[in-house]
């Protein structure tokens, strides 16, 4: 099979949205509810971010067939300049999914490296994000390395 990779548009949001809401399912950590949720306050994040031109989103579309195989998204998150990188912005990759006919056949991998491409050619030069336990050597096969980032969340 082979792919052509896209943007994403923001004629888009409705596949942005299942697909995330899909990539939850498939790691069952939430319930309908919480999900329900999440789409309702994502929806208007994302349109924001996608009129700003501060989500950016890319998908893997099978060449045969027209279907989406695949998607990834980019948020350009504020950041203060510091010692080291004075760029404001940092990526941090999200909303990474693919459909299950479409699995193992290296497009998630692809779509991480064309995203990294997009963030290098924009001086967009530290990119995180969070790996569930499938993702994680994907992403640790293209460069990514575990940090020593802490976190509190209040209950």
């Amino acid at each position: 099979m082979t792919f052509t990779i896209r943007d994403a548009s923001a004629n888009d949001l409705e596949l942005i949205l299942a697909h995330r809401r899909r990539m939850y399912e498939d790691m069952a950590t939430s319930n309908a509810e919480a999900l329900d949720r999440m789409q309702a306050a994502f929806r208007p994040w994302l349109e924001e971010r996608l009129r700003q031109e501060r989500y950016r989103h890319w998908f893997a579309i099978d060449d045969v067939s027209g279907r989406v195989a695949a998607g990834t998204g980019l948020w350009l998150m504020d950041w203060p300049p510091g010692q080291y990188e004075q760029n404001p912005y940092r990526g941090y990759v999200l909303n990474v999914y693919t459909e299950p006919d479409f699995r193992r056949q290296g497009l998630g991998k692809q779509l991480i490296l064309h995203c990294l491409r997009w963030c290098w050619d924009n001086n967009i030069r530290t990119i995180t994000l969070h790996a569930s336990h499938e993702g994680r050597q994907l992403y640790e096969a293209v460069g990514f390395v575990p940090t020593n980032e802490m976190r509190i969340s209040q209950k």
